[in-house]
């Protein structure tokens, strides 16, 4: 009989040799017998990879008889060592025979063996047909659509019950956060939502001028002008532009402070993280856009009397007395009503897809998208639903 497996000539002493992996091979009739003994660890089985290596090449000569009895500790690296040897006489056609294994040992050659079946018979997964895609993906963006839902009703619940600084103790507001967040939201976005409501309101007068101008009807430009800005355009493309620059500023801030644990730590400190980051931004949205509509009526209002000055002639002191026939003050509260509930559609589903981001820096960036995305969805689809109801009640 032949014993294979290194020894530690050191002084560490016998005893420490005495436990490394042993084989005991000997050769009788066509069957090769191994005797295991020794620990069979991830520490330890590189003493006798190399000798495992040599049995299995002589995997086509024969049977294989393992005693597994000599075994006094072994892992899945052990194990997976065992069952390499067995797999290779088994691919050369030769019969396996393991004895004396224990309750531990028969569960971890089990699993390893399932593991390498498993790997050996997976294979690439048919792809479903596109029909089969097409109603998983729907149905995948149902399920999303609720949880966001629940989300945004938690929120919104939240917010309606008060400021809640503390976790389960409602507090005084913070007026200091709130007119911070609307000095960055409002007064910081007054620029470019004057600039873009100009540039609409413009657009809109010139094309109206040109079409118009055919039927002799130059006059009705400030009609056109005056009811789609008020009514529509102006808190809508506001809307937008909000949704794009502070929907997504809300989204990253709170989706980078929960990349850094910092939305845990408000809760491990007894704050809540609604009330201390979600109730200011979703108040300062509330407060700044009506305002900010309001100062895109005017610039868009402004550009419209530009464009009509230039393409159709008509004096300033004209538009602003036709002005006043065409609209009153349900023309100008149509739009200003819309403003309080787009302002709370963006700052929920900012805050929704902030909590939802994840520890990588590609997270961030979908939710940030995502954010977007379905804010500027979702407010024009409430835009719509405001215009049917003011069809239905004739307001």
């Amino acid at each position: 009989m032949l014993t294979i497996g290194k020894r530690d000539a050191s002084t560490t002493g016998s005893a420490a040799a005495n436990h490394q992996p042993r084989i005991a091979v000997a050769e009788k009739d066509g069957v090769l017998a191994c005797g295991l003994s020794g620990t069979w660890t991830t520490r330890t089985i590189a003493l006798v990879d190399a000798d495992m290596r040599k049995l299995e090449k002589r995997g086509g000569s024969g049977a294989l008889s393992l005693d597994l009895s000599g075994i006094e500790k072994i892992d899945t690296a052990g194990a997976w060592l065992i069952d390499r040897l067995a797999g290779a006489f088994r691919k050369g056609g030769g019969e396996v025979r393991i004895e004396g294994e224990s309750k531990i040992t028969s569960i971890l050659l089990d699993a390893v063996g399932e593991a390498g079946r498993r790997e050996k018979d997976s294979g690439p997964e048919p792809v479903p047909n596109i029909v089969i895609r097409a109603l998983e993906a729907v149905g995948r963006r149902v399920y999303e659509m609720r949880d966001d839902f629940l989300s945004g009703m938690n929120i919104l619940g939240a917010t309606i019950r008060g400021a809640q600084m503390k976790l389960g103790r409602g507090h005084a507001v913070n007026p200091a956060a709130i007119f911070n967040q609307i000095d960055r939201m409002g007064v910081g976005a007054i620029p470019v939502v004057v600039l873009m409501s100009a540039i609409v309101g413009a657009i809109v007068a010139q094309q109206g001028a040109y079409q118009l101008s055919y039927f002799g009807a130059d006059i009705f430009v400030v009609d056109l002008v005056g009811v789609l800005v008020l009514r529509e355009m102006g808190v809508l493309m506001t809307a937008i532009m909000i949704a794009g620059r502070s929907g997504s500023a809300i989204t990253a801030e709170i989706g980078s402070m929960k990349m850094r644990e910092e939305v845990d730590a408000l809760k491990v400190i007894g704050l809540n993280p609604i009330g201390v980051l979600v109730f200011p931004r979703l108040v300062a949205l509330v407060i700044a856009l009506p305002c900010l509509t309001i100062v895109a009526n005017f610039a868009a209002l402004g550009g419209g009397i530009f464009a009509a000055y230039l393409y159709s002639d008509i004096p300033p002191a004209a538009f602003l007395d036709r002005l006043r026939a065409a609209i009153d003050t349900s023309t100008i509260f149509a739009g200003l009503i819309k403003a309080p509930f787009m302002a709370m559609i963006i700052g929920i589903i900012a805050s929704v897809e902030g909590m939802k981001v994840g520890g990588s820096a590609e997270s961030l960036g979908e939710h940030v998208t995502a954010s977007v995305v379905k804010s500027i969805f979702v407010v024009i689809i409430l835009d719509g639903l405001f215009a049917m109801f003011y069809a239905a009640v004739g307001f």
